[in-house]
């Protein structure tokens, strides 16, 4: 039998990898700066400073725009929480630390920007959003109590999924948002995402080479469970249905321009490197990939009986 690499052995094995990604990931990425982003001149002070408090006829968002954005904000507001799950599987030695303190501050930079927009331009009550960054961050991200979960191979390949996703949702926002300060200011964001998430996904390849059948077993664990780090966060439930409904994230998305490119990515359906245990974990995710496929349809049957009717009321009440 094979002996099992320990976490130590993983992440020496990987360093290698990690020096070479993170030395790319340097060259790749541009500096930016969050003020340049932010609207400044349409500011103005609140009550507590002489002015006016936020009332909703202040915003000129529309109610998809408002609930993606302070979606996406509290998300990145959990950056603590991120970090001391990523510092602890990663360690912070050598380059996998370097990796976490660069892309602790890059990932920093998108609440800074966020939060600045909002505020500046008045388009979410600043009250609000600031009760729930605290409730939020006071959660943190559940922990799946299952053992099998944690370790470096399962955290380089969750966060490829989420990087990307995450990616997904800042690109949308900025379309839904009919601004191009919050267009140009999403997309910056989602280039970082970007970036981070090729970091990820060359770490979690390398691991599907050096312990092919516990790598595919631990994505296909993942994907079967895969859940978005802001889900602890107040209504995220009614948001996220909200931003799966006018086509932000949805159950479709994230099949095809989430998980399918991915795994294409690390040829994982025409690998040869498998034993049985690994080949078990692809049988079992490419049965999975078709309930995804199957429950994107339902839900975008369901979607558009939804829409129909909502069109046809318009059309009545107008």
């Amino acid at each position: 039998m094979t002996k099992e690499l320990t976490q130590f052995e993983l992440l020496r094995e990987l360093e290698p990898v990690a020096e070479q990604h993170l030395n790319r990931h340097l060259e790749m990425a541009k500096d930016w700066y969050p003020h340049d982003y932010v609207p400044w001149d349409q500011g103005r002070n609140f009550a507590a400073m002489g002015g006016v408090d936020w009332e909703p006829s202040q915003s000129r968002l529309s109610e998809i725009a408002k609930v993606s954005l302070i979606t996406n904000l509290l998300t990145e507001d959990n950056l603590p929480a991120y970090h001391r799950e990523i510092a602890a599987n990663f360690t912070q030695d050598g380059a996998w630390g370097t990796w976490v303190g660069r892309w602790t501050a890059e990932e920093n930079r998108h609440a800074i920007v966020i939060r600045d927009y909002l505020t500046v331009t008045r388009a979410v009550d600043p009250v609000a959003l600031e009760q729930a960054r605290m409730t939020h961050m006071t959660t943190g991200v559940p922990t799946p109590t299952d053992p099998r979960w944690g370790g470096v191979l399962m955290q380089v390949a969750y966060v490829t999924f989420q990087e990307l996703a995450t990616r997904l949702s800042h690109r949308n926002t900025g379309k839904v948002c009919d601004d191009p300060i919050a267009d140009h200011m999403l997309q910056r964001v989602a280039a970082d995402e970007n970036l981070h998430m090729i970091f990820y996904r060359s770490l979690t390849g390398a691991a599907l080479d050096l312990v092919p059948d516990r790598m595919m077993d631990d994505i296909n664990y993942l994907v079967q469970r895969f859940e978005m780090p802001g889900r602890s966060m107040p209504n995220f439930r009614r948001y996220a249905i909200m931003m799966a409904k006018h086509g932000i994230y949805d159950p479709r998305q994230h099949l095809q321009e989430v998980i399918e490119p991915v795994l294409k990515h690390w040829n994982v359906f025409d690998r040869t490197d498998f034993g049985p245990r690994g080949e078990q974990a692809r049988d079992e995710l490419a049965a999975y990939l078709v309930k995804l496929d199957q429950d994107a349809t339902k839900f975008e049957e369901q979607r558009d009986r939804m829409l129909a009717r909502e069109a046809a009321r318009d059309m009545q009440i107008a």
